[in-house]
């Protein structure tokens, strides 16, 4: 009697928050005052000792209660689903994800319906490299083209890139692809640091963290500018003085000018030279992008954390209107959707810098983009991959950087796993931290 198929058995989420604003952690020109949180979700399964599957929508706070019911409405079209079959095909969890009508119909793909699609499509493919016993980023490098192929909905972006092409690039991916990853294990891949840069910083604190970055290896730092000019123009010429000209500075205003004044206030910070500046302007509007990228040059342009989904950045590409593609590991419809726009900026030329920090992103992203060096680009030049150093320590797998780079993961899966202890501890409004955060605030002994 052949035996009874593992399968998955629940979906269970927790509102993960980190209390980061009460000391300004994370702290930029539109959020001054973050509370890193977690959509998190553990796919179980009926496996006996097998591993489960574990994937996180990033918030900064309130709303992330109803980031985490949107990842509970999508139970029904992954509880029942033989775990062979997932980990298989994962192509086939996220086509019922962002297929569903009723769901559907409040983004479509976008908002916080897809992050939750792709909260859950990560956990999947978290369950599928450690069952396979590899980190995703090996899964991805190794497998076969056809099948990557496969897993990308080229559904809106056929102007751009057809399928035919997209299995070209995969497969001179493979030319040199072993050498590539004997490379990344030995050296890492080169990381930036927005550590020093948060907009709540004083000026002796921000002067410390970048030289401190410096020394630590790091060849880039990202500023946070957009409140006031003249603070701004004051932080740039103190953190230019700290790193030196020959390290690379970075400044991101967080969506907070129209154009005009993203024109006015980049030209305003140029005498500093900035390498890029990042998201000017709001994300949706792709022309105002290009018209700064014009405008601001050779100062580069920088977005894609808050772009929805794989048509935006598709415009974006098309339009010209961005020099740098800042892909999110939970923004977007999971790794699924990524595999799509790494392969529309390699048909484009546009290098990868992706977003991170928050909870989990660091610990997510690197995978992409070792992937899309072993794998797709074949490059690190003028790829970089953001690094905050916060919350690290509760992930069982947390990245590690040596001299400013990324080292390369062997532990199986997405390194999405949260430590339990962190689990209790943080999940609000109930756990151990938030219910004597509370009794504090009411003034009664914890």
């Amino acid at each position: 009697m052949s035996p009874t198929p593992a399968r998955i058995t629940a979906v269970d989420t927790y509102d993960i928050r980190f209390p980061t604003s009460r000391e300004l952690d994370g702290s930029d020109a539109m959020n001054p005052d973050p509370d890193y949180s977690a959509a998190y979700v553990v796919l179980r399964t009926d496996a006996d000792g097998g591993p489960e599957g574990h994937g996180l929508a990033f918030t900064i706070g309130r709303g992330n209660d109803v980031q985490a019911a949107a990842i509970g409405a999508l139970r029904g079209h992954v509880v029942g689903r033989d775990v062979d079959g997932v980990c298989a095909d994962p192509g086939a969890v996220f086509r019922a994800l962002v297929d569903d009508s009723q769901l559907r119909w409040l983004g479509p793909e976008k908002g916080v319906m897809h992050m939750a699609v792709g909260a859950v499509v990560n956990a999947v493919w978290d369950l599928a490299a450690q069952r396979a016993g590899k980190p995703l980023w090996r899964l991805l490098a190794e497998a076969d083209p056809e099948w990557l192929l496969a897993q990308i909905d080229f559904r809106y972006i056929t102007d751009a890139l057809t399928p035919e092409e997209a299995l070209r690039i995969l497969r001179r991916g493979r030319e040199g692809a072993e050498e590539r990853t004997a490379r990344l294990l030995a050296q890492g891949f080169p990381a930036y640091t927005t550590s020093a840069g948060w907009l709540g910083y004083g000026d002796d604190k921000l002067t410390q963290l970048a030289a401190q970055a410096v020394a630590d290896g790091f060849t880039q730092i990202k500023l946070k500018v957009g409140a006031d000019l003249d603070d701004d123009i004051r932080r740039c010429r103190a953190a230019r003085a700290a790193v030196g000209p020959d390290v690379r500075v970075a400044i991101d205003a967080n969506q907070r000018w129209d154009l005009a004044e993203a024109i006015r206030w980049t030209r305003a910070l140029a005498e500093f030279d900035p390498y890029w500046i990042e998201e000017p302007t709001s994300p949706d509007d792709i022309l105002a992008h290009a018209a700064i990228r014009e405008a601001v040059a050779p100062v580069k342009v920088a977005t894609g954390e808050h772009a929805h989904n794989r048509v935006v950045f598709k415009q974006m590409l098309q339009a010209g209107a961005l020099d740098i593609l800042q892909i999110d590991a939970a923004r977007v419809g999971g790794v699924n959707e990524n595999l799509a726009i790494l392969l529309l900026a390699a048909k484009f030329g546009v290098p990868v810098c992706p977003h991170a920090g928050g909870v989990g992103l660091c610990e997510l992203v690197q995978h992409l983009s070792m992937f899309d060096y072993v794998a797709v680009s074949g490059t690190t030049e003028d790829r970089v991959i953001e690094y905050v150093d916060h919350l690290h320590e509760h992930f069982l797998d947390p990245v590690v950087i040596r001299d400013g780079h990324y080292t390369a993961p062997t532990a199986p899966g997405f390194s999405a796993t949260m430590r339990p202890e962190s689990v209790e501890r943080y999940t609000y409004p109930g756990g151990t931290y938030w219910a004597a955060d509370s009794d504090r605030r009411k003034g009664t002994p914890a």
